[in-house]
């Protein structure tokens, strides 16, 4: 795997995976319950925006630097709280330019009855992420193939959480597995939130999965997309998704107010479109 995050920490597509989780942990710590969260694909944990990677491609500057520097109206600016308020708390112990991937945020964000599973299975990722969170005794780092861990830890013991399936899309046939690995989700963990992440680069290809993920029949499956180009190339990130599975009840509008907001400050020349949907029927 030659794949590194650190080239794309805190880029558009990062902020709205990110946002999105966030509001998710934030419903479920309204329930006094232990919940989990698995990350099967979780990287290094935690990123140096002003390290060589980051700023090689600049794709941070387009994305958590623009969110964070607006004048945001109340209600998206209260939405985003927990996300935004995660990364200036970072920066202001770790510093200025510190950003937390899903480890880091999900650790923020718990409490200390919640637990937390990452994998990961680059050798080198997988070291700077026990750096990042393993100190935490709330935070279990395993070297797993993150497809693997979804049927091997799962239904976890508080049967309530988040599953992140987050691949890095270097291989053929990500889509197929991702679609595989819901309907193993579902009917291990039905009383958990499943979010599947995927770049919207093809769009024959994402329409291809949106239908297969269809076909699965599984209720309560919400897609949540945005565009940050309007030209689409094989080459070249346009767009990033989220499929949901079980996501709470006030998902669906939440995130469409605060990508609404957003993503005219991420999208390239201003451009961009916003889809919140439901593919099988919802609350």
């Amino acid at each position: 795997m030659n794949y590194r995050h650190a080239f794309h920490a805190g880029n558009p597509a990062d902020v709205m995976k990110h946002a999105t989780l966030a509001r998710v942990l934030t419903y479920l710590v309204k329930k006094d319950n232990a919940y989990r969260v698995i990350d099967t694909h979780a990287g290094a944990g935690l990123y140096d925006l002003a390290g060589t990677s980051a700023m090689k491609t600049g794709e941070a500057e387009a994305g958590i630097e623009r969110v964070l520097a607006a004048d945001l109206p109340e209600p998206v600016a209260q939405l985003l709280e927990p996300y935004l308020g995660a990364v200036r708390t970072l920066r202001e112990t770790a510093g200025p330019r510190r950003y937390p991937g899903s480890p880091a945020l999900a650790l923020a964000l718990g409490r200390p009855q919640d637990r937390f599973l990452f994998c990961e299975l680059h050798g080198e990722e997988r070291q700077k992420l026990e750096k990042a969170v393993g100190h935490d005794a709330r935070a279990k780092v395993l070297s797993q193939d993150g497809w693997k861990a979804v049927a091997a830890h799962l239904p976890p013991r508080e049967r309530r959480g988040v599953l992140l399936i987050d691949p890095p899309f270097e291989e053929a046939g990500e889509f197929g597995r991702l679609t595989a690995a819901l309907e193993t989700a579902a009917q291990r963990f039905a009383t958990g939130v499943v979010m599947l992440w995927y770049p919207i680069k093809d769009l024959m290809t994402v329409d291809a999965f949106r239908r297969d993920v269809a076909r699965l029949g599984l209720p309560k499956t919400l897609r949540v997309e945005i565009d940050f180009a309007e030209v689409r190339s094989q080459s070249q990130l346009s767009g990033s998704g989220l499929i949901i599975l079980n996501p709470p009840f006030t998902l669906a509008e939440e995130m469409r107010t605060i990508l609404t907001a957003i993503n005219p400050l991420m999208a390239r020349d201003g451009k961009g479109r916003v889809r919140v949907s439901w593919l099988t029927q919802g609350a």
